[in-house]
């Protein structure tokens, strides 16, 4: 009862940064989005602080690819976990393709007579798709060797690679992130039309394209168990937040010492009365040993793509001239991994 509220002024020309600012002396939600900007405004400036990002949802289609992209190119990540779906979508995108202003009152029986895909009110081109998998399976699959066996992380750095020499959009996720160094992890790329275009290229090329799931788990825990200290930003939940979270684990029985994330953010519209890990509050994963009991942390419910441009646009603002310590992953052939941190003004 001694720091009173203040309530919001409407200032034409106000920086969103200090829209943002001003939203910490509100109250619910609105004064977690403004505590969310300075989690991890904290992140950046924490020394050899890895800070990973776990991506859910349809965040392509809805139009939050160059959110993501810049995120990485200004090194305000280090690690992105995302749904294979994200992927596939910013693939798309890359090639030239888009995706469309639709709407959710529509016929659905319509839309599918003519080959028309829907994601709530965003439209896209089913038969496009359908050349983005030949893509994959004939254009990108020829450079994977066979009876080798993958992590996705080195899938997702192939196909960066391989979507640099092609002449690629610039502001896609996987392009952006092989330039930046960024590894990129899709435990679950079986789950979308990334993992089934090369399912085709086995079954129809007779190629022998190996994914390792195993060699998933092994890598993104080596990240946690060498890093100094080590962040964690939950766009959505699913499969990409278990998996970050599950590196904390690992890290521990590795090396016998508390490795857990020291700073926490999610914005998120799942509850926790659910029991789902989507919703879990970061006060559960502390009884997991999966965020650190001191650790700064909030939880803000909202819908990402609101929150998440606003974010982004306020750290943009706080950090024009951000210098941090920024990891640089050196993968030995044998699964080892070395992490050596570089001082850089991005």
């Amino acid at each position: 009862m001694k720091t009173p509220t203040h309530p919001i002024e409407v200032q034409p020309g106000r920086s969103i940064s200090h829209l943002t600012e001003g939203l910490l002396a509100t109250g619910f939600q609105g004064r977690k989005l403004g505590e969310a900007v300075e989690v991890w405004a904290k992140m950046l400036r924490e020394k050899q602080n890895i800070i990973w990002l776990g991506l859910a949802g349809a965040m392509v289609p809805a139009g939050m690819r160059k959110v993501i992209s810049y995120l990485i190119k200004r090194r305000m990540i280090d690690v992105l976990v995302s749904t294979g779906a994200n992927l596939y979508h910013d693939l798309h995108e890359a090639r030239g393709k888009r995706h469309y202003v639709g709407s959710h009152l529509v016929d659905d029986v319509k839309l599918r007579k003519h080959y028309v895909d829907r994601i709530y009110d965003v439209f896209a081109d089913e038969t496009e798709f359908y050349r983005t998998d030949l893509w994959i399976e004939k254009e990108f699959c020829p450079h994977l060797s066979d009876m080798y066996r993958y992590s996705s992380r080195e899938i997702i750095y192939e196909l960066g690679k391989f979507l640099d020499s092609w002449g690629a959009e610039k502001d896609s996720i996987i392009l952006s992130a092989y330039h930046s160094g960024v590894p990129v992890f899709c435990p679950a790329l079986n789950d979308s039309s990334l993992g089934f275009s090369l399912m085709f290229a086995n079954r129809r090329r007779g190629r022998r394209i190996i994914l390792d799931s195993l060699k998933d788990v092994d890598e993104s825990s080596r990240i946690t168990e060498v890093a100094g200290t080590t962040s964690v930003v939950y766009i959505g939940g699913g499969v990409p937040k278990n998996f970050i979270q599950q590196t904390a684990v690992i890290a521990g029985y590795q090396t016998r010492h508390d490795r857990s994330h020291k700073y926490a953010l999610q914005i998120s519209m799942d509850a926790p009365m659910w029991g789902g890990l989507s919703g879990c509050t970061f006060e559960e994963a502390q009884s997991w040993g999966k965020i650190d009991l001191r650790a700064k942390k909030v939880m803000c419910y909202a819908d990402a793509t609101i929150a998440l441009p606003i974010v982004a646009h306020a750290l943009g603002e706080k950090f024009k001239k951000l210098r941090r310590d920024v990891p640089v992953f050196e993968w030995g052939r044998n699964g080892t991994l070395t992490i050596k941190y570089e001082k850089r003004s991005l």
